[in-house]
């Protein structure tokens, strides 16, 4: 079966399933979104409790998704790997300590003779549900952004690190640019909207259904302001293409914009994603009803973020791009185009084509993790959480 496709097309297809995870991710960072809302939508501990124990029952998914994720790159694209998570490291152990602490929360919060209290698990859990999605944000955003590495394959010989970060921040540089930044806040509150959507779809209690709405209201326009920020100023960067003939990277004035048009399934995979977030906001908003709303921002999002991540390896572009930050190189055409034939592409990084083939037949098994994950919220959120159910339950988090 794989063994008849081409290596191009093996990169190309363990290219979306990368974006098949990475969407799936970004859609269950509505555990983080709903850490941020504990201290302001319950008004009372018994409906903290709820929310708390609303938002428990899945926060594993985003951890388990989150490791798939990271172990899908390490096994498809290993040169990606080691460069992002070996030298912007800062960033990927702030977002690693940042779960380690929401696991730790969830299993202590209530347990008896808890010496530092629950008031500092609930903000440990406030924390991760800041910088999980406002640092994945950023991240995601450096695929069409660039970060300051280098790659020397020669390296290999003397036995030290193939790729090399430039400068001293490794990582938390990319915070500082604002198109970045964008993205991650846009990430944040798309986070706290799904958060809302799933307590109003998940908890029974009518106060908590309403102060939810009035919050959905903010976060909706402030995730609008970020997200379009991001994505029409994105149509009118220059962008990182590849020479299919000489693999040579260079500067094309509004690339993503022909990514945009030039791949019109992937374009209306986009569009159709957008209209299901914008769907899943306005409904509740406008017809009182937010039972089912959930689903059609949480399809909408996966779609969008899919056909993103498509935008930015696609069409012979480069999806890590090697950008130095630093104006003397960048005001020197020659030095800027040695510096930028760092940059990985989905040919340049992947692994060899019999790993690719092998690891295509561990691929099918997505399908039944995606049921499994699917089967188990289902038997999770089955019935809404109610406040007898937390008065009783003697297994809380």
């Amino acid at each position: 079966m794989f063994e008849a496709l081409s290596y191009p097309s093996l990169q190309h297809y363990w290219w979306i399933i990368i974006s098949i995870l990475g969407a799936a991710l970004v859609f269950l960072l509505f555990v983080q979104g709903g850490q941020t809302f504990f201290n302001i939508i319950a008004k009372n501990e018994k409906e903290k409790t709820m929310l708390v124990n609303v938002i428990g029952r899945k926060w594993e998914f985003t951890f388990t998704t989150l490791v798939t994720f990271g172990g899908a790159f390490f096994a498809s694209f290993p040169l990606f790997y080691s460069t992002s998570f070996g030298g912007a490291y800062w960033v990927w152990m702030i977002i690693l300590f940042a779960f380690i602490i929401q696991a730790v929360s969830y299993e202590y919060r209530t347990k008896a003779n808890n010496f530092i209290g629950s008031k500092a698990y609930e903000a440990f859990l406030f924390i991760n549900g800041i910088l999980a999605p406002l640092l994945l944000g950023v991240a995601v955003s450096t695929f069409f952004t660039g970060s300051a590495f280098q790659i020397n394959k020669v390296n290999l010989l003397n036995n030290s690190g193939i790729s090399q970060w430039v400068g001293p921040a490794h990582g938390l540089e990319a915070a500082l640019s604002l198109q970045n930044l964008a993205l991650g806040l846009a990430v944040l509150f798309l986070s706290r909207i799904l958060a809302l959507l799933f307590f109003m779809r998940s908890v029974e209690h009518k106060e908590i259904y309403q102060r939810s709405l009035r919050c959905l209201k903010i976060n909706a326009v402030l995730f609008l302001v970020f997200f379009l920020f991001w994505f029409i100023r994105l149509m009118f960067l220059d962008g990182f293409a590849v020479n299919p003939d000489t693999q040579e990277i260079f500067i094309e004035p509004n690339k993503y914009w022909h990514n945009f048009y030039q791949m019109p399934v992937n374009m209306i995979i986009i569009l159709l994603g957008v209209v299901g977030v914008l769907w899943g906001i306005a409904k509740p908003i406008l017809k009182k009803d937010g039972s089912d709303a959930i689903w059609y921002a949480g399809i909408g999002t996966f779609l969008t973020v899919f056909g993103l991540f498509i935008m930015a390896g696609f069409n012979n572009t480069a999806y890590y791009p090697a950008f130095p930050w630093d104006n003397a190189i960048i005001n020197n055409p020659e030095a800027l185009k040695e510096f930028m034939q760092s940059s990985l592409t989905i040919s340049n990084s992947s692994s060899s084509q019999y790993t690719l083939v092998a690891m295509g037949y561990a691929s099918l098994l997505v399908p039944f993790i995606l049921a499994y994950i699917y089967y188990a919220w289902k038997a999770l959120t089955k019935d809404k959480i109610t406040e007898e159910e937390v008065s009783s339950d003697e297994h809380l988090y």
